[in-house]
């Protein structure tokens, strides 16, 4: 069964059941999500968009752009394991990285700022404590 972004399955608002009165369309398509992982290998996938464009998916990675704010610079570095993934539970458990999940590296702990299902990288910003 097809992902859809409809709501033609949904309760009206006077909380009648909806009639569903036509088929799902090419345009109301979802996809599966990357859940992109921790790897020794790089795995992407380039899936087209509506419109013609290209989305990078990101399937998994070991290396992340890593923004060190106190020297102000940018460092390509091993990311070593995932600590935790506020989106969702399951995830952590898994070690799935998306944005703004906490990462270690060899500087220490940092947060993911880009979103690697929709972008194919992983950029993240070190947590500095104070």
């Amino acid at each position: 069964m097809a992902i859809t972004h409809w709501d033609l399955h949904k309760r009206k608002k006077t909380g009648a059941k909806r009639r569903i009165w036509r088929k799902k369309r090419k345009y109301e398509l979802g996809r599966f999500p990357a859940e992109t992982v921790l790897h020794e290998e790089r795995r992407i996938r380039i899936i087209r968009t509506k419109g013609g464009g290209i989305k990078v998916r990101l399937l998994r990675d070991r290396y992340v752009n890593l923004y060190i704010p106190s020297q102000n610079k940018t460092e390509k570095t091993e990311i070593l394991s995932v600590l935790e993934n506020p989106a969702n539970r399951e995830y952590s458990r898994r070690g799935v990285i998306t944005k703004g999940a906490i990462i270690e590296t060899k500087y220490g702990k940092a947060v993911v700022t880009s979103r690697p299902g929709q972008d194919g990288v992983i950029n993240a910003k070190l947590i500095e404590e104070a």
